[in-house]
This record gives structure tokens, sequence and C-alpha cells, in this order.
């Protein structure tokens, strides 16, 4: 009952949301409309910063926790492999969707913008770093405590392995059981207690959320970029198609339940434009649905660096409009090309801020494409990234529900043999 009421709490601030943020978009100057803005989001903002304040802490105690429950480096392994090709796949396909609707309806073609000349376009990005090297170094962390302070899931990933790892090996060869283990499963349940605390906010912060977006830019955005936003919000709608359909190979029946489990963490993503803030729901959503903690703590924070079904859709729909708008013909072998670019410069960008327009704004002069194209999707990125952010959550859920049911599989065949 408290799910269905907090569920109906969101929809009714949403609608709220749009009819305040019409309101003072209408009857405010550009100006006014800003600073009132501005004000409203300070309740976002408090809310994601609540948020990542317990990102760090639950990511490292139920990975351990996890890892202890799974034992060995073997299952680890076996998880990783799983899930490592069930990420590149569904990238592809992402990709791929987003790559085939922009050449066929082409949103972009009749723009004729003309390419700047020898002229600096400052976006406000951190394009910086976007290199295979620098991915794979980054992977790994100087210091627990920096990827902790800065919430680089990535690393408090990689630094919880070898922590629950080692700790699974002394659990198995010592005859004593380790107080640390106790500490890390208190450390879980308190973890998930405040994130209780802080869900409870959800539907005013979905309201604020709304309200700022709208209060700043407007209805009219909606028609302006009509067929741009129409066109990304088909391709969003064919992947989940193809995502449902493919679990539905797996789960069965179950996938329309596992949906039903995860409206709510969808629904914060889109309102908030933040995977971070459905990460808490969304493990709570799938152990509802009947996914072992020991599976979906580790999965889940894995798929959130590498599974970004929406993000990478976006980054090649944004890229061939770029092109298109600014009329320059790209081959089908440069079109693959940038595919593939994406793939890696994709991967590990979970806590950067707006990282898929950074992403495109890095990947742009790699194929000679006007870096000023970006602005031209800046404007609406807001309202893109919502559709973009619920997407990735719901591919990480059913990949985790996937393989946990994979999981699941395998032992019910291995407790056949031994009998």
């Amino acid at each position: 009952m408290n799910k269905q009421k907090l569920m109906q709490q969101i929809v009714v601030a949403i609608l709220l949301g749009v009819i305040t943020g019409w309101g003072f978009n209408h009857y405010l100057d550009a100006s006014q409309a800003k600073e009132v803005a501005s004000y409203i989001s300070i309740i976002t903002d408090v809310f994601l910063r609540l948020i990542k304040m317990i990102i760090g802490p639950l990511i490292f105690s139920t990975i351990v926790a996890g890892l202890i429950a799974i034992g060995g480096s073997a299952s680890i392994g076996r998880l990783t492999i799983k899930a490592m090709i069930w990420f590149i796949v569904a990238g592809l396909i992402s990709i791929s969707i987003g790559t085939l609707i922009v050449n066929l309806f082409e949103p972009g073609v009749g723009l004729n913008i003309i390419i700047p000349q020898h002229e600096s376009i400052n976006t406000g990005l951190n394009t910086t770093g976007f290199s295979l090297k620098n991915f794979i170094s980054h992977i790994f962390p100087s210091s627990f405590v920096e990827a902790m302070a800065n919430n680089e899931i990535l690393q408090i990933l990689i630094f919880s392995i070898f922590f629950g790892s080692a700790l699974s090996y002394i659990c198995r060869n010592s005859q004593k059981s380790s107080p640390i283990v106790t500490i890390i499963e208190d450390l879980a349940r308190i973890m998930f207690r405040i994130t209780d605390y802080v869900m409870a906010l959800a539907p005013i912060v979905v309201f604020a959320a709304i309200a700022s977006a709208i209060t700043v830019e407007g209805m009219g955005l909606l028609y302006e970029y009509g067929k741009l936003i129409g066109l990304f919000y088909l391709g969003l709608l064919l992947l989940w198609c193809v995502l449902l359909a493919v679990g539905f190979l797996f789960l069965g029946k179950d996938i329309f339940s596992l949906m039903k489990f995860i409206r709510e963490p969808i629904i914060l993503a889109f309102a908030t434009a933040s995977s971070e803030s459905a990460y808490p729901k969304t493990m709570s959503a799938l152990s509802s649905f009947g996914v072992p903690k020991k599976i979906s703590s580790f999965v889940l924070p894995l798929g959130y660096s590498f599974n970004l079904d929406g993000s990478m859709m976006y980054q090649s729909f944004a890229i061939l409009f770029i092109a298109q708008a600014y009329n320059i013909d790209l081959s089908i072998t440069e079109q693959i090309l940038i595919m593939l670019t994406l793939m890696v410069t994709s991967k590990g960008i979970a806590g950067v801020a707006r990282a898929s327009v950074v992403v495109i704004a890095a990947t742009l002069p790699m194929f000679n494409l006007p870096e000023a194209g970006i602005l031209l999707i800046l404007a609406i990125d807001q309202l893109l990234d919502m559709g973009r952010t619920a997407t990735n959550v719901v591919g990480n859920s059913i990949a985790t529900a996937v393989i946990a049911k994979m999981e699941e599989k395998r032992g019910s065949a291995a407790r056949k043999e031994d009998v």
C-alpha cells in the first residue's frame, strides 16, 4: 500500500510540476523565470546531494556482502562474463536503433546550418580525458577514500571486488567467522534504512525537477523541436520493446511483473534525469521481484558503468542529427566507426555531469564534425535526458533479472547432478 501511495504521489507531483512550471514561464519574464527556477531547483540539488551521500557506502556494503554470499572467484568471474556479454550486445542494439531511425527519418535534413569558420565554440563542457588509455587507467582507484568522496562508481566497484574477494577467502579458510562480515552486513542494512528516509522526499523532488525545467524552457520547446524529440522517444520505445522481448525469452510472463516493480524508479529517474537517484529504489524493486541481493548488488553497479542503453542511443542519434543539420554526408563505414567509438567512450561515465553531452562533444572533433553542433541539442537536453535515464534503469533492471534467472537455472542443474 505504501508503494502504491508513493507512486500516486509521484504522478500527482509530475502533473503539478508541469502546471506550476507553465504558470511561472507564462507570467514571468526570462530573467525572473530563471531566478524562480534556481530557487525551486534547490530542492532537487539537496536531494541529489543526499543520494550521492549514500551511493558510495551503499554500493560498497552491498557488493562486499554479496560477494561473501556468492563465495569463490569462479562465481564472480562467471557473473562478470555474463553481464559484460549482455552489456555489449545491448549497447550495440541501442546504438544501431538510434542510427537506423536518424537515417530513415533524417530529422536534421533541411536545417542547412552553415559550418562556422575558425570560430571557437565554448559549450561549457569538459571533454578532456575521453580516450581508451585514460578510461582503462581511471577504472582503478589510487585511493579508496578519493573514490568514495567523488562517487566514482566504477572505482568503488573495483575496490569492493578486491575487498569482498579477500574477505570471502578469509571466511572460507578460517575456523571462526570474521566480525567484519557482521559490520558490513549491518552497514548495508543501515544504508537501506537511510535510503528509505531520503526517498520519502521523492514526490517533492519530482515536483521541483519538473517545475524548474519547464519554468526556464517553457512548453514551446516541445513544438520547436517536436520532430527530434518525437523520433528520439520513438527510438526509446523500440529499444524498450526489444529489451522486453529478450527479457520475455528468459523470464517469461514474469517480465511484466518486473516492469510493475520498477515503475517507481523509472518515474523517479525520468523526473530527476539522474540514474543515481533511482539506484536505491531499483535495488529494492529487484529484491522484491525475487532477485537475490548477492547478484543484484554486483550486477547493478556494474551496469551503471557499462550498460547505459538509453545514453548510447542518444549519443548516436545526436551525432548523426548534427551531421545532417550541417549537410555533412557520413558513409556507412564512418557511421560504424562512430558506433564503435561510442561503445568505448560511453563506458564509466555514470558519475560525470551531463555525461552523454560530454561524450558527444568529445566525439564530434574525432570525425571532423563541427563542435558548434552541440549547441543544437543543449536546449532540449533536459527533455531527452529524462527519457534516456529512465531507459538506463529499464535496461539495467532487465539485465540483472535475466542474469539472476540464468544463475538460478545453473544452480538447479548443479543440484540435480549432485543427486
